[in-house]
């Protein structure tokens, strides 16, 4: 499997659910993980925690689901794309649930030709506009703009995948 690189952004995360998140985040990456958790001023007594990782191609997409049980959770995974392989986005909030997107080398939303055409072939007018903001995860993004801009500067840690 190729390697590649990312984040897992953990926005808003209750106390008493802190130890599950590393639990899993461990389990999936198969090292023992200590998160550095800061309060979260967008959400007063949730934690926030931001762990840079490296593993196989893949690992945003299992670590999204392994903490996809906890609906308490606000919650971001990217991977870098690799060879033969394209970059993705998670986002997932208690209120939305998850959403997935395919990204480029910087990150930007890749919109399949495919759904572009459907989208074209069934809407116009207004309608477009909010069809391209579904596509584009545009109510995940307004969502968790506050719980992302509360956290820069926060300190991040590596974690290495064993395989």
């Amino acid at each position: 499997m190729p390697r590649t690189s990312g984040v897992l952004h953990v926005h808003s995360c209750p106390p008493a659910v802190v130890p599950h998140v590393e639990w899993s985040v461990a389990a999936e990456l198969g090292v023992r993980v200590s998160l550095t958790w800061t309060a979260q001023p967008a959400d007063p007594g949730a934690l926030r925690a931001e762990v840079s990782w490296r593993g196989e191609a893949g690992t945003a997409g299992r670590l999204a689901a392994a903490l996809r049980g906890w609906k308490v959770l606000r919650y971001e995974v990217t991977e870098q794309p690799s060879a033969g392989t394209d970059g993705e986005r998670w986002s997932v909030t208690p209120t939305l649930g998850a959403w997935r997107s395919t990204t480029s080398a910087n990150g930007d939303v890749l919109v399949g030709e495919d759904r572009l055409r459907a989208l074209l072939a069934t809407t116009a007018g207004p309608q477009l506009a909010h069809g391209l903001d579904q596509l584009l995860g545009a109510a995940w993004d307004d969502e968790l703009e506050p719980f992302r801009a509360a956290g820069e500067g926060t300190p991040v840690s590596w974690l290495h995948q064993v395989v």
